[in-house]
């Protein structure tokens, strides 16, 4: 299974990708895609997703006469560096123009073997159509400057994204980046219309440490818990409860968007499944918020809450936030711990130091759309946003059983009584 997780980063170089590839995941399981613009029929026993802009996408099964939902929630989306539309920077070397894409650590992305891909918006006779490309070779690197001609690079520099972080592409004269581009999607250069692309980092996942205990990979955040989320969701056991597994685009820049966590895109879907039975359906509903957490760092414990530290390999990852940054409250870790402690899934607690404020994640913000008890949980990890981060093999494969006993139980709420079946 770890080696299914590593074949679905490596050709998940970005968000396009990765619902492309969980797309067809779905449909050789059965599912069958919807369209939002029509009034399909969802039929008893079928399977179907819905996607959005390329990036989200939604996928549930319907059981007889379902009591509620079991949702999962995670987002497609890692801190990057989108090129701009236009031409690349020239001179004696070209350089590619890019602006940041959510909040990566800069020095990370220097010296590797980067690529291009995403998508192109194509013209055609009848309009414009999407093609996913990915240029799959290495291509471009962030080349840093020799410590000679920076003495203060240890000290404490500050990359300015505007010139520092600008990819080498080419010497001397030769192909526009678009022109590589429609080779890889298979258009012609003058039919690109527009495009959304990202760089990625080319290395590919792999396992370290002295039992090979340990995940050396890019994207990590959060195409671990989308594919973990996943299998758990195909692997599951129906219910009387309707499973709905969820990716968010733009978690990285605040969920705000179409095809984001603050988006309509969740609530019309279960409004469509439900019809007039949505609020009941909602009072019997759990969700949990899928997103990797920060671990205890092996050079630096002082910066972690010394009582609720998360640490590689010992489990899954509950995260709580006075503020609500996380979604967690009483209710929803008690009910996600029952069913982790039911099938022998270890789990830990993370609180951020209480003057250090950390980040958040989709959970809050997805359920006040969709107003259900949530749970916002994780895969602890190192290096969070950086170009490779690291994680634990038996984390991954808890993950997995979490899921697939999340998905395979159902939730009624009676007044303040909660039964777990």
């Amino acid at each position: 299974m770890i080696n299914g997780l590593f074949d679905f980063i490596k050709n998940s170089p970005t968000a396009f990708q990765a619902v492309g590839n969980v797309a067809i995941m779905l449909e050789r399981a059965g599912y069958v895609r919807l369209y939002e613009d029509e009034m399909s029929t969802l039929n008893e026993g079928g399977k179907y997703y819905f996607l959005r802009n390329g990036t989200s996408l939604i996928a549930f099964s319907l059981p007889k006469s379902p009591v509620g939902f079991m949702i999962s929630a995670t987002h497609s989306d890692s801190p990057s560096f989108r090129l701009k539309l236009g031409e690349e920077r020239s001179g004696v070397y070209t350089r590619l123009d890019v602006e940041k894409y959510g909040g990566m650590i800069y020095y990370s992305w220097l010296d590797r073997p980067l690529s291009l891909a995403g998508r192109v918006l194509v013209n055609t006779e009848c309009g414009i159509e999407s093609v996913n490309v990915n240029i799959d070779r290495d291509l471009v690197t962030v080349p840093s400057v020799a410590i000679h001609l920076n003495r203060g690079v240890n000290d404490g520099y500050k990359f300015n994204p505007a010139t520092d972080l600008l990819p080498l592409y080419r010497v001397g004269e030769g192909k526009h980046i678009l022109d590589l581009v429609a080779e890889a999607s298979g258009v012609a250069r003058d039919s690109i219309a527009s495009h959304d692309l990202f760089l990625y980092n080319r290395e590919e996942p792999k396992r370290i440490g002295a039992e090979g205990e340990l995940i050396l990979s890019p994207r990590l955040d959060d195409l671990e818990c989308v594919y973990s989320s996943l299998i758990g969701f195909l692997n599951a056991t129906p219910t009387a409860s309707v499973p709905v597994f969820a990716i968010f685009d733009n978690e990285e820049v605040g969920s705000a968007t179409k095809q984001g966590a603050d988006s309509d895109f969740l609530e019309a879907t279960l409004k469509r499944i439900a019809g007039d039975r949505y609020y009941a359906m909602l009072e019997n509903s759990f969700m949990v918020s899928a997103d990797n957490a920060h671990a205890l760092h092996p050079n630096h414990p002082e910066l972690s809450d010394a009582q609720n530290a998360p640490v590689l390999g010992r489990g899954i990852v509950v995260k709580f936030n006075a503020s609500q940054r996380y979604a967690t409250d009483g209710i929803s870790s008690a009910v996600f711990t029952r069913i982790c402690n039911n099938c022998g899934v270890k789990v830990q607690t993370y609180y951020n130091r209480a003057d250090l404020p950390g980040g958040g994640t989709l959970g809050s913000i997805a359920d006040t759309r969709v107003s259900v008890p949530t749970v916002d949980i994780g895969l602890c990890q190192l290096a969070m946003h950086s170009a490779t981060e690291t994680a634990s093999v038996s984390d991954f494969y808890g993950m997995v059983s979490a899921l697939t006993a999340f998905f395979s139980t159902s939730i009624l709420r009676h007044g303040e009584k909660i039964e777990i079946k």
